[in-house]
């Protein structure tokens, strides 16, 4: 809701008060951390306001939330397939990935993940519980009660990165795994970046116990989150209205990723399986083994248009013959030429090579 956001920012603006630059230092505008607390209090997690940092996007609650438990060299548990980006904040910390693959449409795999906990110093999770990236499933609430039930056991915090939560289907927003966690260790990541001001770049974490460590090493690094854009926020959370934006927000993507999977179905009749998610707007498009997702990235440049390769999504080079599309964009010719255009592409690949002699004389 740009036009919104706009009048919201230029009225905070006029009324900024610089001391305000001093007050909303970490953990950030108190107006907006008991507006997410709120938030998170409809769905019956209760969450202290003052446990809220507000944060310069998702991925900077996510490292600092990495960074208050492990050390260099430390274990962390990732999804397989799993978000790049924790994978290479994961790498920037120095910091080793154990992937787990996920079950898709259920989640991790717990019977994996418990053999992993027993045989690892593992120091954390980063799991999505709420419309995964890539695969966009989200986990049943008795999957994500017995997920939180064996890392408390093993006394491994959880980082959870909820930043799609907004962005689901169905009547009621999934609650977070953290609403299962009875030692009250996990911290608990999100953003609006995705669902209501993006370029805003505001995300916060709960951090419950570890809320003091993650103020101060924010304190040492970006020192706080833009204070106009957490104002404008708060004055927007404040306003009302955001519910009825996310209704229509939810219901423009289910459709277009509805109209997008249907696309590629006619396109692909019999070389792929499409990912069937429960929200967002990514699809996960899986091939025949010989395809490789790299060259093709090169090949769709070319052409004119982007996609995902599979490897990012790994930090072992895993799914080279999967792709992740974005299915957000309005439908136009421009997206049914790329579509086509990747369809050509695919196929020229998976083609079956003719011998070289297969047209010499015996």
């Amino acid at each position: 809701p740009h036009p919104q956001l706009g009048r919201a920012l230029a009225s905070c603006m006029r009324k900024l008060d610089p001391f305000s630059t001093v007050a909303d230092l970490p953990p950030g505008n108190e107006a907006l951390r008991r507006a997410i607390a709120q938030r998170y209090a409809s769905d019956g997690l209760a969450v202290d306001p003052q446990e809220i940092i507000i944060t310069t996007g998702a991925m900077e609650a996510l490292s600092l939330s990495l960074q208050v438990l492990t050390e260099p060299g430390d274990w962390v548990v990732v999804e397989s397939p799993t978000f790049y980006g924790a994978l290479q904040a994961i790498e920037r910390l120095k910091l080793n990935a154990v992937e787990i693959p996920v079950i898709p449409g259920v989640g991790i795999d717990l019977a994996l993940l418990a053999g992993a906990l027993a045989q690892r110093p593992i120091k954390a999770c980063w799991l999505m519980g709420n419309v995964q990236h890539p695969l966009g499933h989200t986990m049943p609430d008795g999957h994500k009660q017995a997920l939180m039930q064996l890392l408390n056991h093993h006394q491994v915090p959880l980082v959870e990165d909820d930043v799609y939560a907004e962005l689901y289907v169905g009547r009621e927003r999934p609650r977070p795994i953290t609403y299962w966690d009875a030692r009250g260790e996990s911290l608990l990541c999100g953003s609006w970046t995705k669902c209501l001001a993006p370029g805003f770049r505001v995300g916060w974490v709960v951090a419950g116990p570890h809320a003091e460590r993650i103020q101060r090493l924010q304190l040492m690094s970006t020192l706080s989150t833009n204070v106009p854009s957490q104002l404008a926020l708060a004055k927007m959370l404040r306003q009302g209205g955001v519910d009825a934006h996310f209704r229509r927000l939810r219901h423009t993507l289910a459709q277009r990723q509805q109209q997008m999977r249907a696309a590629l179905l006619r396109l692909f009749p019999d070389e792929v399986r499409i990912s069937a998610p429960d929200g967002g707007y990514f699809l996960w498009l899986e091939f025949d083994p010989r395809l490789d997702s790299r060259a093709l990235y090169a090949s769709a440049i070319e052409s004119g248009f982007s996609l995902a390769p599979g490897a990012l999504f790994s930090s072992q080079g895993q799914y080279n013959h999967c792709l992740r599309l974005n299915s957000s964009h309005p439908w136009s010719p421009q997206l049914e030429t790329a579509l086509v255009r990747l369809a050509t592409l695919v196929h020229q690949q998976l083609a079956p090579q003719q011998d070289a002699g297969n047209n010499k004389a015996p």
